[in-house]
């Protein structure tokens, strides 16, 4: 257990400073494509548009029983080879779980959305956000662009940083390649499209269920990360917030970051939006907070997530200490 939170606490920092840099990518295939590219087999294979309800189920469980199965396996070879390698190989693990975290990644993605804004106007903006959020950023204002950027930080706050860091934690290698698996499935074939409405519903319902304690420990991050960068106040807003309007979002997940985050910030995030040309209608989140965000805000989101990701890392770190001393004879 020790070993396990100094790997993960030795990769945090590792994310923190280095991210996903693009001239590596640029020059090896990234995992979670690999990820991608399994899921994307099973689809074509299994996903037949003429079969029934129940057989398209049954074979989307199949699906992403056989793909979380098969991750965990190969998360047990990675352990145990890790482990026969020594310090060697505490360095790799290290880097692989910093490989599914997404502190540095995010953080980046999100600030290119104020700096487009302050560069090249709502064009600029639109063009950044496009990146990061499923909506159509041609039917943003700027409030509207700057809200989408928010909203995805503080949601993938939860699930990109916190719920692999947890089931890491929890489960190592196996339990953090069985979530990212899971993950990776959710977002290609978990939403309520005609094609995957009933193919994707079982890797969408236990998504829902691996990033249920993730979502709530988020909460307190982002309390905490706004007391260091905004004081009590903005602390209590962001508890209060969360536990008032998490349940406005048609995400049983997603709402409690964002809420937390809205609270932290005082402003109103969600409301209607555009998907693919569909208007999904959902009300505000904090309705009493400002209506109008701007860049700085979004450069406040930033501010108050690097402070939960600091805060979960040195938790992270004292929680290992005592193990250590213990191993040590202490």
């Amino acid at each position: 257990m020790s070993e396990t939170l100094l790997i993960l606490a030795v990769a945090l920092l590792i994310d923190r400073l280095l991210g996903d840099p693009d001239w590596l990518w640029s020059r090896i295939t990234h995992p979670i494509v690999h990820f991608g590219q399994a899921i994307g087999l099973f689809d074509k294979g299994l996903n037949q548009a003429e079969l029934g309800k129940g057989s398209l189920r049954l074979r989307g469980l199949v699906t992403i029983a056989v793909l979380v199965v098969a991750s965990m396996v190969v998360g047990v070879v990675l352990d145990r080879l890790f482990n026969v390698l020594g310090a060697v190989g505490f360095l790799f693990e290290a880097i692989l779980v910093a490989v599914f975290l997404a502190q540095k990644s995010l953080a980046d993605h999100v600030v290119r959305v104020a700096d487009g804004l302050r560069r090249d106007g709502l064009a600029g903006g639109r063009e950044a956000v496009s990146l990061i959020v499923g909506r159509d950023p041609n039917t943003l204002d700027e409030p509207g662009v700057c809200r989408a950027g928010i909203e995805s930080l503080a949601e993938n706050f939860s699930d990109g940083v916190v719920a692999p860091a947890l089931w890491y934690a929890l489960a190592g290698l196996p339990g953090l390649l069985a979530y990212k698996m899971l993950n990776t499935a959710d977002s290609m074939i978990g939403h309520k499209s005609p094609r995957y409405l009933h193919f994707g519903w079982a890797s969408a319902r236990l998504d829902d269920l691996a990033n249920l304690p993730a979502a709530r420990l988020s909460v307190l991050l982002v309390a905490v990360g706004a007391y260091l960068r905004r004081g009590a106040e903005a602390a209590r807003a962001t508890i209060d917030v969360a536990r008032r309007d998490h349940g406005l979002h048609r995400s049983p997940n997603s709402g409690w970051p964002e809420a937390a985050m809205a609270g932290a910030l005082d402003i109103q995030l969600a409301g209607p939006r555009i998907y693919g040309g569909v208007t999904v209608d959902e009300p505000m989140i904090n309705g009493t907070g400002r209506p109008i965000a701007t860049a700085e805000d979004v450069d406040a989101a930033v501010s108050v997530f690097y402070a939960a990701c600091s805060v979960m890392t040195l938790a992270i770190a004292a929680l290992a200490l005592p193990f250590l001393l213990l191993a040590s004879g202490w």
